[in-house]
């Protein structure tokens, strides 16, 4: 039944305008931020907005029954990363203020949701090593340039916990590129 739904093409449109639409939404709430930061750093600072851009590229090509290897994986290892991710943050932020707004809620909802769909899709991906290396890559380097050069998202109250923060977003990487692994290489893979 879930594998009739996940290849409905009229569910597939949906999903594609939804990620579409939040990817749009989301490029536009770091725009505060991309206005501060320097041009190199930019392809990397808006983290989740790009994971669901990799998976709208993805649901684009899967609705015309294409699949595009390098897209799949780096969407599955960034969307769980950025979702798990998004999530421990505004769990985090609620921790620390007592308190969380609306957005906070939404955020939380949004970037589960961003997870599971990164993952449910996994059988569906034609994901091979190298795919899931330059995912790897791709994820571990972002980490480097949020948190060497400090162009992490931008939560106030969380910036005293940024080592920390740092610590836990580079393992959560690591569990993001094993389950892309897990879920999408076989033993008889080759590169």
């Amino acid at each position: 039944m879930l594998k009739y739904i996940l290849l409905d093409k009229y569910f597939l449109i949906c999903l594609f305008f939804i990620n579409l639409f939040g990817t749009i939404y989301g490029f536009i709430w770091y725009e505060s931020q991309l206005a501060i930061t320097p041009n190199i750093f930019l392809i990397f600072v808006p983290d989740s907005p790009t994971a669901s851009l990799f998976f709208t590229v993805f649901l684009l090509f899967f609705i015309f029954k294409k699949n595009v290897p390098y897209i799949e994986a780096l969407a599955m290892v960034s969307l769980f990363k950025y979702g798990i991710w998004a999530v421990a943050m505004n769990l985090l932020t609620l921790i620390v203020e007592g308190s969380l707004g609306w957005q906070g809620y939404m955020l939380m909802i949004s970037h589960g949701a961003m997870a599971i769909q990164g993952v449910i899709y996994a059988p569906f991906y034609k994901i091979k090593l190298r795919h899931i290396t330059v995912a790897a890559i791709w994820v571990l380097h972002d980490n480097m340039i949020d948190y060497v050069f400090g162009m992490m998202p931008i939560y106030s109250s969380l910036t005293q916990y940024m080592n920390e923060i740092g610590y836990f977003t580079f393992w959560l990487s690591i569990l993001s590129i094993l389950i892309a692994y897990k879920l999408t290489i076989k033993p008889e893979a080759k590169l």
